[in-house]
C-alpha cells in the first residue's frame, strides 16, 4: 500500500528523532506522578532460601524464543546516524547478555529508505528476539499491512509492536491525532502478520479493559509501558513552539497509570497474555517486582540511554555491558533473597507484598 502524502516531510521525522535523543539525555523529562508504583511493594526476606546463589537461573522463553534472561531493551530510537549507533551498541550488549531488544518507531525507515540501516541490528544480534515497531496511529495516515510487513522484514524481526502514543501526538508539533477506528486496523495487522503482533504504550500505561479489547483483536503480547519514567508530554514541551501546548504540558506531568498498576490490571484481565512491564524501571529489583506482579519480561529504556549514547564506542559499550550485568545481578540477588531459584518461581511467589506505610 502506497503511503499517502503527509503534512510532514520525511526528513523532519529524522530531525525529530535526533531532538528526542538530545532532550532525553539533557532535560528533566521524568513524569511527576509519584513514580512507577513499584516502590509501594517490598519482598518478604527469606533468611533460609535453601538454594545456592550460583544455581539461580534467569533463563526463560518468550514467544517461542529461548532467552538467557527475562529482560528487554525497550523501544527507543532509530532514524539518524546517532540513533543507528545507539541501536547497534544496545544490540551488541543485548546479544551478549541474552536480552530481547525493541527498535524505535520505524516510520522513518519506511518513508526514507536510506534511514533503514539505522534499524538493521540483526548482524549485531543474530540470536535474540528483535521487535520491529510502528506507531499504531500511522494506520490512519497511509500505513497498512504491507508497510508493517516491510518493517518486520527490514529488521528481520521476531515480532512487531504497534505503539500507542496519543498524548505525545497531541503535544508534538507535527503530531498525528486521529486515533479513531484503530482497533479494527490493528486487528487486520494481527490477522495478516507472519510474526506475533503486540501493542505498547510509550509511558502512560494500558488499563485492563483496553488490554482485553486488544487481545480480542488478536494481539499476542502487551507492553504496559506505564508512567513513572519518561513523560513524552514533557519531552515534546521542549520542542513545541506553540505557547498553549508548552504551558499545558505541565498539567500532564503526572498523567498516566503507574507501571505496577498497569501490569496488575492487564494480568487480572488476561491471565494468559504475554506481558511486558516497562516504564521507569532502573534496577534489577524493579525487574524482580515487575515479574512477581505478573510480567513475563521487564523492559529498560532511558536508564540505558546515557551509556548507549556515549561518545567513545568502546568505552560506552563496556559501560553498557556493565549496566546489563548489574541489573542481572540485582535480579538474581532479589531472587536469592526470597528463595526463588527460577523465573517461574519468582513469578509465582507470595513474598511480594504491598507496604503498609
Amino acid at each position: 500500500m502506497a503511503l499517502k502524502e503527509r503534512h510532514e516531510p520525511s526528513g523532519e521525522t529524522a530531525k525529530r528523532k535526533g531532538e528526542h535523543i538530545r532532550i532525553c539525555l539533557q532535560e528533566d523529562v521524568e513524569g511527576k506522578g509519584g513514580g512507577t508504583g513499584l516502590a509501594q511493594y517490598r519482598f518478604i526476606h527469606n533468611a533460609l532460601p535453601e538454594l545456592s546463589f550460583t544455581d539461580i537461573r534467569l533463563d526463560t522463553e518468550w514467544l517461542g524464543c529461548l532467552m538467557k534472561a527475562p529482560l528487554l531493551v525497550s523501544s527507543m530510537t532509530g532514524g539518524t546516524d546517532e540513533a543507528g549507533a545507539i541501536n547497534r551498541r544496545l544490540a551488541i550488549a543485548a546479544e551478549e547478555r541474552g536480552w530481547a531488544i525493541g527498535l524505535g518507531s520505524m516510520r522513518a525507515a519506511i518513508e526514507k529508505e536510506e534511514l533503514a540501516e539505522t534499524f538493521r541490528i540483526r548482524r549485531e544480534a543474530p540470536t535474540i528476539p528483535v521487535i520491529a515497531n510502528v506507531g499504531a496511529v500511522q494506520l490512519n495516515y497511509g500505513f497498512g499491512v504491507e508497510n508493517c510487513r516491510r518493517a518486520v522484514e527490514l529488521a528481520e524481526a521476531n515480532a512487531l509492536v504497534l505503539h500507542l502514543n496519543g498524548l505525545q501526538e497531541v503535544f508534538q508539533p507535527e503530531g498525528d491525532t486521529n486515533f479513531s477506528g484503530l482497533l479494527k486496523k490493528i486487528e487486520a495487522v494481527c490477522a495478516n502478520s507472519a510474526v506475533p503482533v503486540g501493542v505498547k504504550e510509550v509511558g502512560w500505561g494500558i488499563d485492563g479493559e483496553t488490554a482485553y479489547r486488544l487481545s480480542e483483536a488478536g494481539v499476542s503480547f502487551i507492553d504496559a509501558a506505564g508512567s513513572g519514567g519518561t513523560s513524552w508530554s514533557q519531552v515534546e514541551k521542549f520542542r513545541v513552539k506553540d505557547p498553549i501546548r508548552r504551558e499545558a504540558a505541565e498539567a500532564f506531568a503526572d498523567w498516566g497509570l503507574p507501571t505496577a498498576e498497569s501490569v496488575q490490571a492487564i494480568r487480572s484481565h488476561l491471565p494468559g497474555i504475554s506481558l511486558i512491564a516497562s516504564g521507569g524501571l532502573v534496577t534489577g529489583v524493579d525487574a524482580a517486582k515487575s515479574l512477581a506482579l505478573g510480567a513475563n519480561l521487564a523492559g529498560f529504556g532511558r536508564a540505558l540511554l546515557p551509556q548507549a549514547a556515549g561518545p567513545a564506542k568502546d568505552i560506552s559499550l563496556d559501560l553498557l555491558l556493565r549496566q546489563f550485568e548489574i541489573i542481572e545481578f540485582e535480579l538474581r540477588t532479589a531472587m536469592f533473597g526470597i528463595g526463588a531459584g527460577t523465573i517461574e518461581e519468582l513469578r509465582s511467589t507470595a513474598r511480594l507484598v504491598k507496604k503498609t506505610n
